[in-house]
């Protein structure tokens, strides 16, 4: 009897030595996964971490592009809108220049004028006997003197006997009944008048038919 209870003694423990060597194995499999596992959630988590680091370097430089576009775009705006101003200020500034200049014209031509009438006045006084003297003469050249200056500076006379009366260069003094002439016309011119440029600077005094 006691050597079949050692024998079955030493079954049992070649029947447990097996099941510990399977079952150590196993939990080295398992440590194995659960590193391996834990490796692969690292790495994921650190992938995300990077591309969510660079996404926001990326949406960083994107925003600091945008804000530098939109200064750029002001800038321009900016300059775009002084230079208009500037260039509108420029013309305006020519176009007070030219009427002053205008004005200034048109108030000496207004004083010559008078100087001008009294040479005609002059001339026509003197008689036909002295016409060829030499005084006569030299005011006559210096009538025709002052005539081609006033020409040169943009002066000219209103044309005015023998035509249709126009109040923006005429001023009729007198009406006459004349069935020979047209209607409206002027037929006699009391001071002549005259233009400089475009602008009117003394209406002619006129007698007009009705």
């Amino acid at each position: 009897m006691a050597i079949n209870e050692e024998n079955l003694q030493e079954e049992n423990l070649n029947e447990q030595e097996p099941v510990a060597e399977e079952t150590t194995e196993d939990t080295a499999e398992s440590c194995e996964g659960e590193v391996v596992e834990e490796a692969a959630e690292e790495a994921a988590e650190e992938a995300t971490e990077e591309e969510a680091s660079k996404g926001f370097f990326k949406k960083g430089k994107k925003e600091k592009k945008d804000k530098r576009d939109e200064q750029i775009e002001e800038l321009n705006d900016r300059v775009k809108r002084q230079m208009a101003e500037f260039d509108n200020f420029r013309k305006r500034t020519e176009k007070e220049k030219a009427q002053m200049f205008e004005t200034g014209a048109k108030n000496i031509i207004e004083k010559i004028l008078p100087v001008v009438d009294n040479f005609e006045r002059g001339l026509a006084a003197i008689p036909e006997a002295d016409k060829g003297n030499a005084f006569a003469e030299g005011m006559e050249k210096i009538y025709k003197q002052m005539m081609t200056v006033l020409e040169e500076a943009g002066v000219t006379a209103i044309e005015a006997v023998g035509h249709e009366f126009d109040p923006n260069l005429h001023n009729a003094v007198m009406h006459i009944d004349d069935e020979e002439v047209g209607e409206n016309i002027v037929v006699e011119e009391f001071q002549k008048g005259y233009k400089y440029r475009d602008s009117v600077v003394r209406h002619s005094m006129v007698k007009v038919a009705n």
